[in-house]
């Protein structure tokens, strides 16, 4: 019997990394991809069970990837559609339900929204427990209290899977740095609010406040083209990612 097959669609590679994390345990195949224009190429493909999508991303949006998806019933077929938002305005929630879309997820969104959402979904059966995550060598390490709350709110309670979700946030760091050291250098104001915006996410499933503060004050002052703003903001973002977030 073919598995359950889930689309993820999202420009945000920390948040691609962290659903295939958090779905590693459950019977369903996974294809991510970055943006609307793959994911037409990946509907037309083959079929799937649920399709999740971002909503704001650039160039062509999640909206715009509903859209095809009404004037294409036969690429969706029968799959549930959920969607990523950082916070629905009453105008956005009007749009969205002109759409079939089955279920909004917010962001962060935490390890059991994430599961409950795909399980209802496309899995008939439980998943197995997650005896390889349990068995990691974790108990050393030294986590803040945010952390810990952290893992508590996104991660349900499993630590592991938290360190892991870290680590490669930590491996991308040293790229976001680049990008962002590059929006300044450039006077990419829309570079700059896209990465703020990526990294207000990430802070905040990660447990750090207070640089996630800072992100969304930046993506504002990016926002706004405000680089008298946006620069010292940049730089301290900066100092906390380089220390290794």
């Amino acid at each position: 019997m073919n598995r359950p097959r889930v689309l993820l669609v999202d420009d945000d590679a920390s948040i691609r990394r962290f659903v295939a994390l958090a779905l590693e345990e459950l019977e369903v195949d996974l294809v991510e991809v970055p943006g609307v224009a793959p994911a037409r190429e990946a509907l037309a493909a083959g079929r799937f069970d649920l399709i999740i999508t971002d909503l704001m991303m650039p160039g062509e949006t999640g909206l715009d990837l509903l859209q095809h998806l009404a004037d294409h019933p036969a690429q969706r077929g029968a799959a549930r559609v959920a969607v990523f938002s950082a916070g629905l305005t009453a105008a956005m929630q009007s749009r969205l339900d002109t759409f079939d879309v089955w279920r909004q997820l917010s962001k962060p969104i935490s390890l059991t929204a994430l599961e409950d959402c795909v399980r209802e979904a496309v899995v008939a059966r439980s998943a197995a427990p997650a005896d390889a995550k349990s068995a990691c060598a974790a108990g050393d390490e030294s986590l803040s209290d945010d952390e810990r709350a952290a893992i508590d709110r996104h991660f349900g309670g499993e630590q592991a899977l938290f360190i892991a979700f870290r680590a490669s946030c930590r491996a991308q760091f040293a790229a976001d740095l680049q990008a962002g050291d590059a929006a300044v250098a450039s006077g990419d104001a829309a570079a700059l609010r896209r990465l703020a915006h990526s990294l207000k996410s990430v802070l905040a499933t990660l447990g750090h406040p207070g640089p996630g503060a800072t992100a969304r004050t930046l993506e504002d002052a990016a926002a706004a083209a405000d680089w008298a703003s946006a620069t010292p903001l940049w730089q301290r973002l900066r100092a906390h990612l380089t220390s290794g977030g």
